[in-house]
């Protein structure tokens, strides 16, 4: 059998493999009724304004509503739980983050285990943030706001939505290899941290780069990096914190939707591709990139690996910050 035999007949058989489970996913009478998205943060933040996009476009495709039902508290660990302890039936879905794979080493109380109670439907998107400071903070510079902490130890905050979220890892991860020291102050929400910072309660935090655009482009904060591996589009002029001052330093927020454990396969084939379908759209890409956000389109058995390496990840992060573990 020749190459080009032998991988014709591999796709074949493959795509006959394929056709099975697809026809399952389209087949399955679900939803009936409205599902629940349960977002385990505050509103206004990144997770919430992201699972009313995705509901909105699988309440078109998929014919029945999609609510999401904010659940804030703890860390994120309320909302999660109650998602976690859901009937596995389809109708109660998770909206999680970095945040999820974080507190598998954060906490250690939690009532439930991520990846024994939950499963992984689909991947949704990832960003990255913008360190912010008040204007009055006299540093114009990721250097010179370092050397600014130095001289003045413990006296300096940041801010974030919470322990254990993404812009909380990040200012962490941040004063670790700084080597400065800097006091965490968190807030129930990234909304009650941005007014901490544009009031000058707290000088400085981590936050999504479209949310504090207008912010920065008002004058009411000062931007001094951003934290991707290169510079973003939506502050091109603005350089890493890798390329000013911390060569290594990348941190990110990605999100997903999970769903109860022994949720059947063919909804949770059905719901991926529905959100991959969406993931797919030139219009989706280009109102993510407006966001500062990229799709991060996946299989279920790859998101799973991925959710598996981050909770790693994140435990590698918190050992090199110290943060404190609960």
């Amino acid at each position: 059998m020749t190459h080009t035999t032998r991988r014709s007949a591999l796709l074949a058989t493959a795509g006959a493999l394929a056709i099975p489970a697809l026809a399952r996913a389209q087949a399955v009478p679900w939803p009936t009724r409205p599902v629940r998205i349960i977002v385990p943060f505050g509103a206004g933040g990144s997770a919430d304004l992201a699972a009313r996009v995705v509901g909105e476009a699988l309440g078109q495709s998929l014919g029945q509503p999609f609510v999401v039902e904010n659940r804030p508290g703890g860390g994120a660990v309320i909302g999660t739980d109650a998602a976690a302890k859901a009937p596995p039936d389809g109708y109660t879905l998770l909206m999680m983050s970095n945040t999820h794979t974080a507190n598998e080493t954060l906490i250690r109380n939690r009532p439930y285990e991520l990846m024994r109670d939950l499963s992984a439907a689909a991947a949704i998107n990832v960003a990255h943030h913008v360190m912010a400071v008040h204007p009055s903070v006299p540093a114009t510079t990721v250097a010179e706001y370092i050397a600014l902490v130095k001289s003045r130890p413990g006296a300096m905050d940041y801010a974030s939505s919470g322990p254990g979220t993404p812009y909380h890892i990040a200012g962490e991860v941040f004063r670790a290899m700084a080597g400065i020291e800097i006091q965490h102050v968190p807030f129930r929400s990234s909304g009650e941290a941005r007014t901490a910072v544009i009031s000058n309660t707290v000088p400085m935090m981590f936050d999504a780069i479209p949310t504090m655009q207008p912010h920065i482009a008002a004058g009411r904060v000062r931007a001094l990096a951003t934290t991707g591996p290169q510079r973003d589009a939506l502050l091109p002029d603005l350089p890493t914190v890798a390329e000013a001052a911390l060569p290594g330093y990348e941190a990110s927020i990605w999100l997903g939707l999970m769903v109860p454990a022994g949720t059947p396969r063919p909804i949770v084939e059905r719901l991926h591709g529905a959100v991959n379908t969406w993931l797919g759209q030139p219009a989706t890409r280009a109102t993510m990139a407006q966001q500062g956000a990229a799709p991060m389109p996946m299989g279920v058995g790859e998101f799973d690996a991925f959710l598996r390496r981050d909770v790693a990840t994140q435990r590698d992060y918190i050992r090199m910050a110290r943060i404190e573990v609960n």
